[in-house]
């Protein structure tokens, strides 16, 4: 017997199989042909609107024939199918953001309205190749009001003292909301935690809430004591997340991959927002920082690649819900001063020598 005729004989027991209401999975175990195999002939079958018992009656040449002029048109359905699929993922992307759904239950309710639909294991297969093609830097899913990320550009900006022509570096802050991808830059004349805890609870505001924590590098201003398991927090930021009720998390050393999400909003930031900002000279923070707040709606409100919505509209249909509620007052940052006590009683401010 040719390899041929066994072919053929297989294709008939797939056939016999399925009509007599035998699992795909079943059916690839007992003829040992692959599940995608399995299904292929099926859809053959099924698309040629014979009967089990015609199908036995024809010859293998026959069969094969059949088969063989069908494959071309069941490839189309199959790429049609792939498509209308294909047009959905970004209102599932958008739906995963929200912690009640999981592709499980999207799948359940995709399925319901498409019953010829792609299986689970096809679905969430698609999904995944769809979704690390769309975001190849920031492929991991994100739950809304889960985390924001925070850092520092490493290219600077710069304002211009009016007064000497002196051209001044400044640092430019970066925060972005895990789910939407929302971001918020601001120009600060240093990184030290005064400006940087400001800087984020700057975001906080712009964001209007906070989220279950705060991922940030290994910035001094936030950590003192840099360690792979248990990093140590400096006394004002320990304070600044506990006042917000957020949690800490700096990112691991030599682990990119915890903070990848700010990292690629910085490139996008650099394209987005320096671009215009560098047009124009600016004599004081204030002005630049206009400057980088329009440029800043700009990129928010653009429609992300690839995408029928905007970072903004992302944000408003999923994640703005979910953020904490901000407390009435601001956090007051706690300033310590070295004093010496003179011997008539009176105090010294060491820093100012203010008395």
């Amino acid at each position: 017997m040719t390899n041929k005729l066994i072919t053929m004989s297989k294709v008939r027991s797939i056939i016999r199989l399925y009509t007599e209401g035998v699992s795909k999975r079943s059916i690839s175990v007992r003829t040992g042909l692959p599940r995608n195999t399995v299904k292929k002939y099926i859809r053959l079958f099924l698309a040629s609107g014979k009967s089990c018992k015609e199908i036995e009656k024809m010859s293998d040449a026959n069969l094969e024939q059949i088969f063989l002029s069908m494959t071309p048109q069941v490839q189309k359905e199959d790429d049609q199918r792939y498509k209308e699929l294909e047009a959905m993922f970004p209102e599932i992307e958008k739906a995963l953001k929200r912690k009640e759904n999981t592709r499980e239950k999207i799948w359940q309710e995709y399925i319901l309205k498409h019953p010829d639909g792609y299986r689970l294991s096809q679905f969430k297969e698609h999904y995944r190749r769809w979704h690390m093609v769309k975001n190849p830097v920031m492929h991991r899913e994100h739950k809304a009001g889960d985390k924001m990320y925070v850092d520092y550009a490493g290219e600077k900006l710069s304002i211009v003292d009016p007064d000497t022509g002196q051209v001044i570096p400044v640092e430019v802050f970066v925060a972005i909301l895990g789910a939407s991808q929302l971001a918020y830059t601001e120009a600060t004349l240093t990184q030290q935690k005064e400006d940087f805890i400001s800087a984020c609870e700057n975001a906080l505001h712009y964001f209007g809430g906070s989220p279950r924590a705060i991922v940030t590098d290994n910035l001094k201003a936030a950590v003192t004591r840099s360690n792979k398991y248990e990093p140590s927090l400096n006394e004002a930021f320990r304070d600044f997340v506990s006042h917000y009720t957020i949690g800490a998390l700096p990112a691991r050393p030599y682990k990119p991959t915890h903070k990848a999400l700010v990292e690629g909003a910085v490139k996008i930031i650099y394209r987005t927002i320096y671009g215009p900002v560098k047009q124009n000279v600016y004599t004081s923070l204030e002005s630049l920082n206009r400057a980088i707040h329009e440029a800043l709606e700009e990129h928010n409100n653009k429609l992300m690649k690839g995408r029928p919505y905007s970072r903004r509209q992302l944000f408003e249909e999923t994640e703005r819900d979910t953020l904490q509620p901000l407390p009435l007052r601001k956090y007051e940052l706690k300033r310590r001063k070295v004093v010496t006590v003179m011997k008539n009683n009176y105090v010294c401010l060491s820093e100012d020598k203010h008395y």
